[in-house]
């Protein structure tokens, strides 16, 4: 196991920082102030920025960039050669494929699942993750299909289905989703704490 652990960090003795996947794979980095619960994963050639928070039996895979101030939640995984922001909230159970590309101040709600292979097992295709931009929500067990884009300032209901693109500040409800103004109330940015 190999890290570069930034200064105040509490790391749990069960968790496994910079997991050697390829013997040529650079230590993970891990900025100030983390905190990594019981049971994390973090696999080499992983960037991390100060105050990464996980819960307990986190994965984070390779190749993967993470902003400031960034949770991923208990049972998250984030499959490796992606891209997330900071201000992110990943909740309980949410599932990142590799090419997936999160913007800074999201929130993915609890089992929401994002996929990146339009046919699995089916056809050999270039794999390609959702896209969420700037303040987006999404919400508890929603799905996202590969390649959608969400754009900023979206909120995509809980159990929400999205096949296709999400234009910027707008609601995706329903399976499969459809686009509906966003409410006054939803509109703006994210707020979290």
């Amino acid at each position: 196991m190999r890290c570069r652990l930034g200064d105040g960090a509490s790391v749990d003795r069960s968790a496994t920082l910079g997991y050697v996947y390829d013997r040529d794979c650079e230590p993970a980095v891990i900025g100030d102030d983390a905190t990594v619960r019981p049971g994390t994963v973090i696999y080499g050639d992983v960037i991390a920025g100060d105050r990464l928070q996980t819960g307990h039996n986190a994965l984070i895979r390779e190749r993967t960039e993470l902003g400031d101030d960034v949770l991923v939640g208990t049972g998250v995984v984030i499959d490796g050669t992606a891209t997330v922001g900071s201000d992110v909230s990943l909740q309980t159970g949410v599932y990142i494929p590799s090419h997936t590309t999160i913007g800074s101040n999201v929130f993915i709600g609890p089992r929401a699942v994002l996929t990146n292979d339009p046919y699995p097992v089916r056809q050999d295709v270039d794999l390609a993750g959702p896209t969420l931009g700037e303040d987006v929500s999404i919400g508890a067990n929603a799905t996202l299909l590969p390649g959608v884009e969400v754009g900023a300032r979206s909120f995509v209901a809980a159990g929400a289905v999205v096949t296709e693109d999400v234009p910027p500040d707008t609601l995706a409800v329903g399976n499969p989703a459809r686009h509906e103004p966003l409410p006054e109330r939803l509109e703006g940015g994210n707020v979290l704490a």
